[in-house]
């Protein structure tokens, strides 16, 4: 394979892993999904993380797990849901990423124990999340992640 066939090949995996998790993210947000849409968002989510591991770096990969993860817990899968929040954490720990990034892995789990009926294990993650929120200096990223912790049951 020549450079350029190489070149060509990381911006259309690139271009689909952003359009991917776009299309997954207008899907979440959808009120009255169907049946099929459902699993149009988890195909959707499994294929942007796919593309992001041609080609992304580990937040990338991080990012992709969380929304595979969030997909999941929000269909009220918890095995599926645990399983791509835990390995989101080890990304970012094996990078050591922190921040909004961090915060927000402390919240995929919180929000995947909470799915999976774990209440304490729930509340333990949105601690981390809430301890690690507070140390993100950009305001929008913060309250991007507190108005998520705020759709868990187990906070407040």
């Amino acid at each position: 394979m020549g450079e350029e066939e190489k070149f060509t090949n990381a911006v259309t995996h690139r271009k689909l892993a952003v359009e991917l998790f776009n299309h997954t993210w207008d899907l979440m947000e959808k009120k009255d999904r169907t049946t099929e849409e459902d699993e149009r968002m988890v195909h959707a989510a499994h294929a942007s993380r796919f593309h992001w591991g041609e080609v992304g770096e580990p937040l990338n990969l991080a990012v992709g797990e969380w929304q595979v993860a969030r997909v999941y817990s929000t269909l009220r899968r918890p095995s599926s849901a645990l399983r791509h929040a835990r390995r989101c954490l080890e990304i970012i720990e094996e990078s050591g990423i922190t921040g909004f990034y961090r915060a927000s892995a402390y919240e995929g789990l919180a929000k995947a124990h909470s799915v999976a009926g774990e209440r304490e294990k729930s509340e333990e993650y949105i601690e981390l999340a809430k301890a690690e929120g507070r140390r993100i200096t950009d305001e929008e990223e913060r309250k991007v992640l507190f108005d998520q912790l705020a759709e868990i049951p187990e906070y407040g």
